[in-house]
């Protein structure tokens, strides 16, 4: 059987050049993540505080979180990617009548750029930092990124194994939700394998094993 040629072009075509669009109202996950018609989308070339982040006495995590809501709260939002993450989020950028979330995020100091990924943002932040804007208010942040490290390391000793220091929690509703160690409810979180409760060494495992991260 013979295939058409567009069919023929487009199993040729890499993955990454398969560009998609989601569009709709969004789910705010936390200050770079959300989701549109059930696809969970990571904004491309920022990094915004974690949820349970302090920045200098300051809950910039979940600031963060809450401006982003407000930057799409009754808004159609659109989100361009041609990329999937190893947790099969959308790698994407993201707009609302034209304005580009990540712009808006860094701009208001309520992420920063991500330059291990890109450097689109960083005049953004260069403004952010100047004015004191958001996260910047108090002096310099601890990076989302070294965060995210600092975390896993404090927390790992304390562990079953220091490796593993994931919390593949099983909640009142039997919804399976993994917690990382930066994750807002990880310290009330306990862990009973009885229940089939167990431990994660990295979030693709959890994932794979059919546990979720947290909403917020």
């Amino acid at each position: 059987m013979r295939l058409p040629l567009l069919l023929l072009f487009c199993l040729v075509l890499p993955v990454s050049a398969l560009a998609r669009e989601v569009r709709g109202p969004a789910r705010i996950i936390d200050g770079d993540t959300l989701e549109l018609r059930g696809q969970v989308v990571r904004l491309l070339d920022i990094d915004a505080p974690e949820t349970g982040q302090d920045c200098h006495g300051a809950p910039c995590g979940t600031e963060a979180t809450a401006f982003l809501k407000r930057l799409t709260a009754g808004q159609q939002v659109t989100c361009q990617g041609d990329e999937m993450d190893a947790y099969d989020r959308l790698l994407a950028r993201c707009s609302v009548d034209g304005r580009d979330l990540g712009a808006e995020m860094v701009l208001a100091g309520q992420a920063v750029a991500f330059r291990r990924y890109g450097l689109t943002y960083i005049d953004q932040e260069k403004v952010a930092r100047i004015e004191g804007r958001g996260l910047w208010a108090r002096g310099t942040p601890v990076m989302p990124w070294d965060y995210r490290a600092g975390r896993w390391q404090q927390t790992a000793a304390s562990t079953p194994r220091a490796d593993c220091p994931i919390k593949g929690n099983i909640n009142g509703k039997g919804q399976r939700i993994y917690h990382t160690p930066y994750s807002a409810h990880y310290d009330r979180t306990r862990i009973d394998t009885a229940r089939g409760e167990r431990w994660f060494c990295s979030e693709a495992e959890a994932l794979a094993a059919g546990w979720r991260a947290p909403y917020r």
